[in-house]
C-alpha cells in the first residue's frame, strides 16, 4: 500500500539522513529522496509519520544500512589517483616507520572504504615495502554500507576495478576467477573490514592517537559542513602526532581544521597532523569598464618580465598621480571620521586600497595595535599592500606570519607566488599558485598568474587552460577579492587581459 507524504515529510527525511549518515542533499535532489523514501515505506509497510519518528528516535542500524545502500556512491578502483599512493609509499609510510621504529607498529585506516580497492591497494604497497616481519601492521577498512563491506571481504574484482593497476602488480597479486579476479590471500588477510557509521561517536574506532595514516577520500564532498567538521575533528584526534591524512583531490581542510600541515609532493596534496605543541599554540587611471584592454596596460604586460613588474609599474604611476592632496571619500587620519573608527577597523585601509593609495594604506596598517598581528584579515591585507608596493621581501615575511596563523590561506599562497616570481624562482611561484588553487578552486588570480607564467615559457597548452579557467572565474569573482588581489586593476581590465593573452597563445576568448 502506498502512503502519501508531503514536502514537509521530505524535508524531515533529508534532515534525518544528514543526522544519521552525514549526507547533504540539495533541493534539486528532493525528487530522488522522495523516491527513496517511497521505496522504504513500501518495504516496511509504514506510514511516513511512523517511519520518520522511528528514524529520529531510535538507533535503527538495519534501516541506516539500507539507506546507505540507496544513498552512498561506492564507485572506486585499485590505485585510484595513483599520485597519492606514490606519496603514501615514498613519503608517509617511510616517515611513519621511522617515527614508530621503537614500537614497530603501524595502524592504517581507510574510512569510507567502499568495496575495498583502496585498502587493498595500501596493503599491496605495504607488502612491496619489504618491511621486516617483526612489524605489526594493521589496515582497517570501514564503511556504513553493509552490502559493500561484504563485497570488500570477498575480494573478487572485475576487470574494470583493475583498470589503473600496473601489469606487474596485477600479475603478482591477482589470479583469474571466472570473469573476475581473485586477490592474493596474503594481501586479503592484511586488511580487516568492518561496518561502521562515521557519524557515530564510536569510541572504539576513534581512540586517540591510534592511526599513523588515514585515507578519507571522496567522502567529505557528500557531507554537510557541520558533519564534515565533526568527522575531521575525530580523525584529527585519532591520528598520532605526525600522522598523515589523505583526502580526495577535490577536498580540502580549509574552514574545517587547523590541526594539520598541508603537504604537496608527487603532484598531489595531503595533510600531516601537527604535534601537540603546535596544536596548542595558534600561532585609478588604469581602471576601465569598457572591457577593452587599455593600451598602457598591454604595453606594460608586454614590456615587463613578470606580472609583479606590471603591478609595481601601475602602482608607481598611480602614486605619482596621487602624490598631491586629492579629494577623497576617505577621511584622513586625525579627522573626526577617522577618530570615530575603532582602531581595529579595516574599512579605511581597504578604501585607500580601492583608491590605489597603497603607501597611505600601509601607514594606517602600521598604526594598528600590536595584538592585531595575529588577525588573519589584518595580515592578509598587509601582505597584499606590500606586494602591490613591490616590497617583496617584506611581503613574503608578512605571508609567512599569516601562514603561521592560517596555514590554509589561499590568498597568502597566491601572494607568495607573486613574490617568488619577482625573485625569479619560477618553480616556487608555480607551486604556490597550485596550492592556492587547491585550497580554493574558485580563486581566479592564481589561474591567471599560472597562465601568464606558462605563456612566457612557451607552454601554449598550459597557458590556454589556465587563462581560460581564469576568464570564467574572474567574471564571477567576489569584488573584494578583485580589490585585494587584482594589483590595482579592475575586474573588466583583468578580464580583457585574460582574453588578450588567451588569443595571443592560440586560444578562444
Amino acid at each position: 500500500m502506498r502512503h502519501p507524504f508531503s514536502s514537509a515529510d521530505i524535508d524531515r527525511f533529508r534532515s534525518v539522513i544528514a543526522c544519521r549518515l552525514g549526507l547533504q542533499f540539495e533541493d534539486a535532489k528532493l525528487g530522488y529522496l522522495a523516491d527513496v523514501m517511497r521505496r522504504r515505506l513500501e518495504i516496511g509497510r509504514q506510514t511516513p509519520e511512523a517511519y520518520l519518528a522511528r528514524l529520529e528516535t531510535e538507533l535503527v542500524d538495519d534501516e541506516t544500512g539500507a539507506l546507505a545502500q540507496e544513498l552512498t556512491v561506492p564507485e572506486t578502483y585499485f590505485f585510484r589517483h595513483n599520485d597519492q599512493f606514490r606519496a603514501f609509499a615514498e613519503i608517509a609510510l617511510p616517515d611513519r616507520m621511522g617515527a614508530q621504529s621503537a614500537a614497530r607498529r603501524l595502524r592504517i585506516l581507510s574510512a569510507g572504504c567502499a568495496s575495498g580497492e583502496e585498502a587493498y591497494s595500501l596493503a599491496m604497497l605495504v607488502r612491496e615495502a619489504a618491511m621486516d616481519r617483526s612489524w605489526d601492521v594493521s589496515i582497517l577498512g570501514v564503511d556504513v554500507n553493509p552490502a559493500i563491506v561484504s563485497k570488500a571481504t570477498r575480494a573478487l574484482f572485475s576487470e574494470w576495478a583493475l583498470r589503473e593497476t600496473p601489469a606487474d602488480v596485477r600479475k603478482r597479486w591477482f589470479k583469474p576467477a571466472g570473469r573476475d579476479f581473485s586477490l592474493d590471500d596474503t594481501v586479503r588477510a592484511a586488511v580487516r573490514f568492518e561496518e561502521r557509521n562515521l557519524m557515530r561517536e564510536d569510541p572504539q574506532l576513534w581512540q586517540p592517537d591510534t592511526y599513523d595514516i588515514v585515507f578519507f577520500r571522496n567522502v567529505l564532498m557528500y557531507f554537510t559542513p557541520e558533519n564534515a567538521q565533526t568527522v575531521i575533528t575525530r580523525i584529527g584526534r585519532a591520528l598520532r602526532p605526525g600522522g598523515y591524512l589523505f583526502l580526495g583531490h577535490a577536498e580540502t581542510l580549509r574552514n574545517l581544521s587547523t590541526d594539520f600541515h598541508l603537504q604537496h609532493t608527487h603532484e598531489t596534496f595531503y595533510y600531516q597532523r601537527k604535534d601537540r605543541l603546535e596544536r596548542a599554540t595558534p600561532h585609478s587611471p588604469s581602471i576601465t569598464s569598457s572591457g577593452v584592454l587599455p593600451p598602457t596596460v598591454m604595453a606594460a604586460v608586454e614590456s615587463a618580465d613578470t606580472w609583479i613588474d606590471v603591478i609595481r609599474r601601475a602602482t608607481e604611476r598611480i602614486e605619482i598621480l596621487t602624490s598631491s592632496p586629492q579629494p577623497s571619500a576617505v577621511s584622513r587620519p586625525g579627522s573626526p571620521r577617522a577618530v570615530a573608527k575603532p582602531a581595529w577597523d579595516l574599512e579605511l585601509p581597504r578604501e585607500l586600497l580601492r583608491e590605489e593609495r597603497f603607501s597611505e594604506a600601509l601607514d594606517m596598517m602600521q598604526r594598528l595595535p600590536p595584538e592585531s598581528g595575529r588577525d588573519p584579515d589584518v595580515l592578509l591585507l598587509h601582505a597584499a599592500l606590500l606586494t602591490h608596493r613591490g616590497q617583496l621581501a617584506e611581503a613574503e615575511e608578512a605571508c609567512s606570519r599569516l601562514l603561521a596563523v592560517d596555514e590554509l590561506s589561499a590568498g597568502a599562497h597566491y601572494l607568495l607566488a607573486l613574490c617568488r616570481e619577482g625573485a625569479r624562482d619560477r618553480t616556487s611561484a608555480v607551486n604556490h599558485d597550485q596550492v592556492a588553487i587547491y585550497l580554493d578552486p574558485s580563486f581566479a588570480m592564481p589561474h591567471l598568474h599560472l597562465g601568464l607564467l606558462a605563456r612566457r615559457t612557451g607552454d601554449r597548452a598550459a597557458a590556454q587552460k589556465q587563462l581560460g579557467q581564469a576568464l570564467v572565474l574572474l567574471q564571477r569573482e567576489d569584488g573584494s577579492r578583485v580589490l585585494l588581489f587584482g594589483g590595482g586593476f579592475s575586474r573588466d581590465t583583468l578580464v580583457a587581459l585574460c582574453r588578450t593573452e588567451l588569443v595571443s597563445c592560440g586560444g578562444k576568448p
